[in-house]
């Protein structure tokens, strides 16, 4: 007889739910702008999302889009993900960072044994916040290995329920390789030293930990899941499994990019009519060619951007469909992509930012928090244009990938 949790036989669903189509989703994500753009601006001076905004994005199902159907998630393809990234990437940035990084968490999990999955998704919308870096140790022990570090950049952990952690694990014979692991939020003590320049609502504290035993099952060898050598049975076959983790990864994250230079150009237009340029004969900005010039140059590359955005995201949904293999320069073209959607979207918003004068300081305008979230996201590690520039090129060149992660 199958076992129960929570009034629920092993491997049934939460609930019988009607998955809502791909423009649903966007309208959900597009009605929840104003409510985003509303608390950005306290959210951003108490460093952490506001509990209205988490909540607001719960009801709307957002956070279920990478969760399995049979848990009660949507199990979106990454052209969802870009869609409804956009829409929240125009409410904003920090809530949009978030997001993306709970979605990429709740595949992660899709990928560890079956058993692990039934204990996490006791509620799709459940949020679970971790980091790739490796830097904690793992020691092994009967049944599984005794973790002690602390990770930085934990970006949603007052609203997740469990982290995901890599570690240094030892082999045994004078090797040691990364392990990515999974313990409940409550094991880990906080320290409270987010104050930074941008993204400053994500709330990405630093965790630590000092000899937390994690049982075998819940942690799987880097090594492995690069490549694509998952423990999930139930999952394996599924399309959105189908695939390497830098493309699932990569195309999780662009659509908030897009949508926070949208918002820059929003927030641009919005403080238009009426401006004049300072000491010169333009009475109306609007009607200086510079202006023209200036929003001409920004728009095209948030076009370019969305390119990038989307035909990545085809390639994920498409190999996953068609379950084709991915060669070594489909995966450097991933990290590339983010990488050049970034340094586009940073120009972009730089562009409309310096067109928006001086008075577009003051912290209750959107653009100059607008610029400081898009400059934060492209400093992150696997974001930087310069280095996924280069790791493309060298695959082009047909030399040997510089890192783990492609």
């Amino acid at each position: 007889m199958a076992s129960v949790q929570n009034g629920r036989s092993e491997g049934d669903p939460v609930d019988v739910i009607q998955k809502p189509t791909r423009e649903e989703l966007r309208r959900r994500a597009a009605d929840l702008v104003p409510v985003l753009r509303a608390n950005a601006q306290s959210s951003e001076r108490d460093r952490r999302l506001s509990d209205e905004t988490v909540q607001a994005m719960t009801d709307a199902g957002i956070f279920r889009l990478r969760t399995p159907e049979r848990f009660g998630g949507y199990a979106c393809d990454t052209g969802t993900l870009v869609d409804v990234g956009i829409e929240l990437g125009r409410g904003d940035g920090s809530a949009a960072f978030n997001t993306a990084a709970w979605w990429i968490m709740s595949w992660n999990i899709g990928m560890f044994p079956d058993e692990v999955q039934e204990e996490v998704f006791t509620t799709p919308d459940v949020r679970i916040c971790g980091t790739l870096a490796p830097t904690a140790m793992a020691v092994p022990k009967d049944g599984g290995v005794v973790v002690s570090g602390q990770w930085n950049f934990n970006s949603g952990a007052a609203h997740s329920q469990w982290k995901l952690l890599s570690a240094i694990l030892p082999d045994g014979e004078g090797g040691a390789e990364p392990i990515l692991a999974l313990a409940p939020i409550s094991a880990f003590e906080v320290i409270d030293d987010w104050d930074v320049a941008g993204l400053r609502a994500t709330g990405s504290v630093t965790l630590r930990v000092q000899d937390l035993f994690i049982p075998t099952v819940k942690y799987l060898k880097i090594s492995a899941l690069m490549q694509q050598q998952y423990a999930s049975v139930r999952n394996r076959e599924l399309p959105i499994y189908r695939g390497p983790m830098v493309g699932a990864v990569s195309a999780s994250t662009t659509g908030k990019i897009v949508g926070l230079a949208r918002a820059a150009r929003e927030a641009f237009f919005e403080r238009l009519p009426g401006r004049a340029i300072t000491n010169t004969a333009y009475a109306s900005q609007i009607e200086a060619p510079v202006t023209h010039l200036q929003v001409a140059d920004a728009s095209l590359k948030i076009d370019e951007m969305e390119f990038h955005a989307r035909r990545l995201a085809d390639l994920v949904d498409g190999k996953g469909l068609r379950d084709e293999p991915w060669s070594l320069q489909d995966r450097a073209y991933a990290r590339m992509a983010v990488g050049r959607i970034c340094q586009l979207g940073l120009d972009a918003v730089n562009t409309f930012a310096m067109a928006s004068g001086a008075s577009s300081i003051y912290s209750s305008i959107p653009i100059q928090r607008i610029q400081r979230d898009m400059q934060t996201i492209t400093l992150h590690a696997l974001n930087l244009p310069s280095t996924n520039l280069e790791l493309y090129g060298r695959i082009l060149c047909g030399l040997e990938p510089n890192t783990f992660f492609v």
